[in-house]
């Protein structure tokens, strides 16, 4: 039913994946499918926003990032599921939309939401904007 699956996770909060990424691996598993690992780091290039942060900034953040994800899937992904480590610039749930349509996935698999914040409030949650703006399927694990 699945061959490509996507996993969303932000690497400074465990309940991003505590409880999605082991729906995503029994998945794989399930239907022999690879899992796309996808990290979205804010886009600090915008004109307001970069000018406060050095010009190599964004290079060495996403530097960090993929190494932390990297170490991520080898500590939590099974060795036995084929997994690609993506890293997305932009809003989370832009990043996942076109993320999940560049990759050609099947399903998104993603926590419901991490604490109640202020950006929450006023935009709404990022996985209620996925649902709405995905053109595949997507599971909310909570």
């Amino acid at each position: 039913m699945y061959s490509k699956i996507l996993l969303s996770v932000d690497l400074n909060e465990e309940s991003s994946w505590v409880k999605a990424l082991p729906t995503a691996v029994t998945l794989c598993h399930t239907f022999d499918a690879s899992l796309h690992v996808v990290t979205v780091l804010p886009d600090y290039r915008m004109p307001l926003v970069g000018s406060y942060f050095p010009k190599d900034f964004a290079k060495k953040a996403h530097e960090a990032i993929s190494e932390a994800q990297h170490r991520f899937i080898q500590e939590h992904v099974p060795d036995d599921i084929k997994v690609q480590s993506v890293i997305a610039d932009g809003s989370p749930w832009e990043a996942i939309v076109k993320t999940a349509k560049k990759l050609e996935v099947d399903l998104i698999v993603m926590a419901s939401h991490n604490k109640r914040k202020f950006a929450d409030y006023v935009l709404g949650p990022n996985a209620e904007h996925v649902v709405h703006h995905s053109k595949v399927s997507v599971m909310i694990v909570r």
